[in-house]
């Protein structure tokens, strides 16, 4: 059964630290040195590895300490559902392996995450529902086993979306994962808790599953790469089914070359998916050997001009910027309209046509499974609010062979041959355009600005990877979609322009860790001094919880004179996006401006009028972040003529 939150944070902290002795093997006489996993690559890993540097059993510790520190403390990311509990005797086994002279490849002693969708046969698959935290799976999934047999240690399972079937990862039995850019906003879905826990340097790379969006969305809002492969690349065998029509699993990586390793193990023929069959005869894909700085020369790619309409304004012009560099590394690039698009698309998801029938034929295949159906969940209540309209719509279903379910598979085959007409028309590698329309929402807000069905729906492979930034800090992300089976190809491409502009950064959230533990931020106290009147301000910016603290205190005979006490900032000299409400009849409109270098504007009033203490916190988003980093907040007293007296506020 799953750990209570209490339990399983100890739980963490106890296997962070457990000792060398605690290992299945005998672990070498003189451990090494502590090694940073923060941003680790897997080549850095394998080489620390190589050099006696590190093992696989301490590689697992460090995870451990950084899952302790920032999953269920911290900023809260509550990206993991549950930590396997033989991890560090795995890895030790594996670290025997080592010492013996057998290395199994690129995946030997590696940490990794899967999303708890996958069977395992030693850990429980919930699919993120209270309902199945016990299920237990008779044997691991295709991807779980190549996994093992490749020498990977299966670190935790991370949460999701309920049953996969929603796109801000909430789920009743893993909580909501938060987003590390910003723990206020959601991470994506259905694979957020992989795109969280990759983010967040908690394992190397992990593994989640896409029916329309769930690997690429999580990959945008996590400044990480994830491709949706063609449809029969990869097996579903052991995967909980959303749609057969649609699901697919895959890896995200903080880098392609992450990537590239991850694919090249886990891909292949599985007899016992259909789907999988299309490989017969093919030769197979090497993604690793696909990857050259000069991929992108000669490549032709589409600006797909339909999934720019209703885009936030910064995520259009950084997904622009970023199709610039695809040109400056020699890609001709075109736009592409398909005036036809809207029609072209509409009823071709099979997801709330095939849920019920494929989750009951999965549950019937699970010893003891605590229960068989949709309609089993609904009726013990146990379930996610926010997912209640979602099941019951589905278990509304009556059959599967349909008029309706045979018009969507018609219409997706529609779907795909106009896609590669247009491309064959256009001499076209890929199309481009924005992984995400708008920015991740808030918690418990609805997701909008998907651009992920055109892949989901036509069975072609497309990539997510870094675009860039929004002032707000916020990971912005740029989709590839290529041809059937051209899937080395778009990694090859994302490769290219990662190497030619890299972009990755880490979350602030999770810096490395300090003797084992999340650095501590540092107060500073501010005082602002004028005749008859003494502000005393201590100030605590704390990136780990995504906060700055404050609390102030005015005193002297002329303190009620004091009209505010402000947060001040500096900065501009770029154009400003945004909306201005009841600016038109219809709602808000959405202007642009230019802000000069030297603009100031109140960040935040702490005190008003008569007012003489107070304290609180506000949320540390990328701009006040930026400005506290580059020394552009200030504090300032106003009165009755303005500014009495204003200091900056120091880092340290």
């Amino acid at each position: 059964m799953p750990l209570p939150r209490p339990a399983l944070v100890a739980a963490l902290a106890a296997l962070a630290l457990a000792a060398p002795s605690a290992a299945a093997q005998p672990a070498p006489r003189t451990a090494p040195p502590a090694f940073e996993v923060t941003e680790a690559s897997i080549a850095d890993l394998q080489a620390a590895m190589a050099a006696g540097r590190t093992t696989a059993a301490a590689l697992v510790d460090a995870y451990l300490a950084r899952i302790a520190a920032y999953d269920h403390a911290g900023p809260m990311l509550t990206s993991l559902i549950r930590v396997n509990p033989r991890a560090r005797a795995e890895a030790a086994a594996l670290d025997a392996e080592r010492r013996a002279g057998r290395v199994r490849g690129p995946l030997h002693g590696i940490p990794v995450i899967v999303k708890d969708n996958y069977d395992t046969r030693d850990m429980p698959t919930s699919a993120g529902s209270l309902a199945l935290a016990t299920s237990q799976p008779a044997r691991d999934g295709f991807v779980i086993a190549r996994l093992r047999e490749a020498g990977a240690v299966i670190l935790a399972k991370s949460n999701l979306h309920e049953l996969a079937a929603g796109i801000t990862s909430v789920s009743s039995l893993g909580g909501q994962t938060r987003n590390p850019y910003d723990p206020t906003r959601c991470p994506g879905g259905s694979s957020g808790g992989t795109g969280a826990a990759i983010a967040a340097s908690f394992a190397a790379v992990g593994w989640g599953s896409d029916t329309c969006g769930s690997i690429r969305i999580p990959s945008a809002y996590a400044n990480l790469v994830g491709l949706r492969p063609t449809m029969g690349l990869v097996s579903r065998t052991g995967i909980v089914p959303l749609s057969h029509t649609q699901d697919i699993g895959g890896p995200m990586a903080r880098t392609v070359a992450d990537l590239a390793v991850a694919l090249d193990v886990t891909m292949g023929l599985d007899e016992a998916d259909r789907a999988t069959h299309v490989l017969r005869g093919r030769p197979p894909l090497r993604f690793a050997g696909a990857l050259r700085p000069g991929a992108l020369q000669g490549a032709r790619i589409g600006v797909f001009l339909p999934y720019f309409r209703d885009t936030d304004g910064e995520i259009a012009d950084t997904v622009r910027s970023a199709i610039a560099a695809l040109r400056a590394q020699g890609a001709t690039v075109v736009d592409v309209a398909m005036p036809e698009f809207d029609t072209l698309m509409a009823n071709t998801s099979a997801i709330n046509a095939e849920t019920k029938f494929d989750l009951i034929r999965y549950l019937a295949t699970v010893p003891d499974a605590p229960v068989r159906s949709v309609r089993e969940i609904l009726e013990r209540g146990l379930f996610d609010r926010q997912l209640e309209a979602r099941f019951r719509l589905v278990d509304t279903v009556s059959a599967e062979d349909t008029p309706w379910h045979r018009t969507i598979v018609a219409r997706q085959g529609a779907l795909r041959a106009r896609v590669d007409a247009l491309m064959d028309s256009l001499r076209l590698d890929a199309l481009a355009y924005p992984a995400m329309r708008q920015k991740p929402v808030f918690l418990g807000e609805v997701q909008a600005g998907g651009t992920c069905n055109l892949s989901a729906q036509s069975g072609l492979p497309a990539i997510s990877l870094p675009a860039g930034f929004g002032a707000d800090g916020i990971p912005i992300g740029l989709e590839l979609l290529g041809r059937a089976f051209a899937d080395t190809q778009l990694v090859a491409y994302a490769y290219a322009l990662e190497q030619a502009r890299p972009v990755r950064r880490a979350p602030h959230t999770t810096p490395p860790l300090v003797a084992g533990r999340a650095p501590a931020p540092r107060p500073v106290a501010v005082t602002l001094a004028q005749p008859g009147v003494t502000a005393r301000v201590v100030v605590t910016v704390d990136p780990v919880r995504h906060e700055l603290r404050w609390s102030a205190r005015l005193a002297g005979p002329r303190a009620e004179g004091v009209q505010a006490l402000v947060l001040r900032r500096q900065g501009g000299g770029a154009p400003l996006t945004g909306a201005i409400s009841g600016a038109s009849a219809t709602g808000t409109v959405t202007t642009r401006v230019e802000v000069p270098a030297d603009a100031m504007r109140v960040e935040s009033r702490l005190l008003g009028p008569g007012m003489t203490s107070g304290g609180g916190a506000l949320p540390l988003g990328g701009v006040l972040r930026g400005a506290w980093e580059g020394g552009r907040l200030s504090l300032a007293l106003m009165g009755e003529n303005g500014v009495m007296i204003e200091r900056a506020l120091p880092r340290r």
